[in-house]
């Protein structure tokens, strides 16, 4: 060891401390482990509380009180033009991210959990060296590695600071509102962040590759959403590629390619979403057994193990759905398999959130993935326009629907579009992951009138006795 280096030994190292990390500690802790916790931030949340899902989800809302503000005309209530502040919208985002990341300083050393500051990176599968720290070096005896991931850049930019070409850590910064915006990318990040600017005024044009929005997505979920998009956004171009993205002084030229788009069109901004990629180089891998997939993602199995016996992976870093539940889920499953409990990842249904005005939301199977599969499902959709509670909050345009297995009727699928399906959802999750029959959420008593109520309805299409609709009569019906 190098004279003046200062090293210590921890049962636990949790390298990055967003959703996955912070919940492996915190579990570990609970534990009864010894668990120290790294990241180059420091306090614990990650990109999810600092520059992702929870800025967004404020923003999000703010928008929503504005879209609502102008439905609320139809109904008799005038509000006026909405008038914007922008410092108290980022002193608000501000205000809201000092209160989560308060409370998880407070939880990180109720715990007991040592939290430093510093870059990891491993020098074996016993120990890492850490730069930008007090601390030189860790030894541990288990490590799991939450480090998440990166924004991909459009080819031949980057986010740098100030820049008119921005990730969406850069557009939740939220400097101005740009008078034009375009926005590479229909999925859900692209599709959330220009809900918002449209909201606050900004022109917003969307890009996308293929040839809808929420490629994965169920169509007939999309198509309510895609509808109202219409409304807000100046235009949406589909099987369109952006080729080229010129910056200056005074906006962004952007080359287009595509059926009856410009061949260049100028924006004020640009917002890239074009997905992401783990951020799992630079972390001193080589020096274990740890193994990556060809797009750089850690392998693991089911108890979120990787090759090297001592470590683990969660989160972004591992793969498979991008979503701060699934790597808090992960961590946690993580943290209990290091402590000796039979403990795995064995999940049905991975609940996932568009926050768009209508949200979209579904978990499960979907009809796209049945088709591939070539699974024998019924299938029963509730139009809104039968529900009363969407009818007195102006919102008849959503749709609750439910996959379940053409034999048996056990519920594989549900997908919802509509006003607050971020919480509708988890009826859905929980029928799926109990293995519950459409018969059984049809004789559960929903309350009246609510949008919780178009789950019920749904369920009892399939047994042909839902009342605010006359649907067709499925094989569960005949065979009952």
């Amino acid at each position: 060891m190098v004279m003046g280096e200062l090293a210590q030994d921890t049962e636990l190292l949790v390298i990055g401390s967003g959703p996955g990390g912070y919940a492996a500690a915190f579990r570990a802790a609970d534990l009864g482990m010894d668990v120290t916790l790294v990241d180059t931030a420091p306090r614990p949340g990650g990109v999810c509380l600092y520059k992702g899902c929870i800025p967004s989800k404020t923003f999000l809302f703010l928008a929503e009180l504005i879209f609502d503000a102008a439905r609320a005309d139809a109904m008799g209530v005038s509000f006026g033009p909405p008038r914007i502040d922008l410092d108290g919208l980022r002193r608000w985002k501000a205000e809201v991210i000092e209160k989560m990341a308060s409370g998880l300083m407070s939880l990180t050393k109720r715990r007991g959990v040592q939290l430093v500051k510093g870059r990891a990176e491993f020098e074996s599968s016993e120990s890492v060296r850490l730069h930008e720290a007090e601390i030189s070096r860790i030894r541990f005896r288990h490590a799991i590695i939450a480090t998440g991931s990166r924004p991909i850049p459009f080819p031949g930019t980057d986010f740098a600071a100030g820049r008119r070409i921005m990730s969406s850590t850069g557009a939740l910064a939220l400097a101005d509102v740009p008078g034009s915006l375009l926005v590479l990318g229909g999925g859900y990040v692209g599709l959330e962040l220009g809900t918002v600017y449209a909201a606050l005024g900004s022109r917003v044009s969307v890009v996308e590759l293929q040839d809808r929005l929420l490629p994965g997505v169920d169509p007939d979920l999309v198509d309510p959403l895609r509808r109202r998009l219409d409304s807000i956004f100046e235009r949406i171009w589909l099987n369109t590629r952006v080729t080229h993205l010129a910056e200056d002084d005074r906006g962004v030229a952007a080359s287009l390619e595509g059926e009856g788009v410009p061949a260049v069109h100028r924006f004020d901004r640009v917002l890239v979403a074009i997905g992401r990629r783990p951020a799992t180089q630079g972390l001193g891998l080589e020096h274990t057994a740890v193994q990556l997939d060809a797009k750089g993602f850690i392998r693991v199995d089911r108890q979120l193990r990787t090759s090297d016996q001592r470590i683990f992976a969660v989160g972004d870093a591992a793969g498979g759905m991008m979503l701060a539940h699934k790597a808090s889920y992960e961590g946690k499953v993580a943290a209990e398999a290091i402590a000796g409990q039979p403990s795995e990842f064995d999940v049905r249904a991975i609940p996932a959130v568009v926050y768009t005005d209508p949200q979209i939301a579904w978990c499960g199977l979907t009809e796209e993935q049945a088709r591939q599969d070539q699974l024998a499902i019924s299938v029963q959709r509730f139009p809104w326009k039968f529900s009363g509670r969407a009818t007195t909050m102006g919102a008849a345009e959503g749709l609750t629907k439910i996959l379940a297995d053409a034999g048996s009727g056990r519920i594989l699928g549900v997908g919802i579009t509509g006003r607050d399906t971020e919480g509708l959802i988890s009826e859905g999750v929980l029928a799926i992951e109990m293995g519950a029959l459409a018969e059984d959420v049809a004789a559960t008593m929903h309350p009246h009138p609510t949008l919780s109520e178009t789950e019920s309805e749904t369920a009892e299409m399939f047994l042909g006795r839902a009342t605010h609709i006359i649907g067709k009569r499925s094989k569960l019906e005949a065979q009952g």
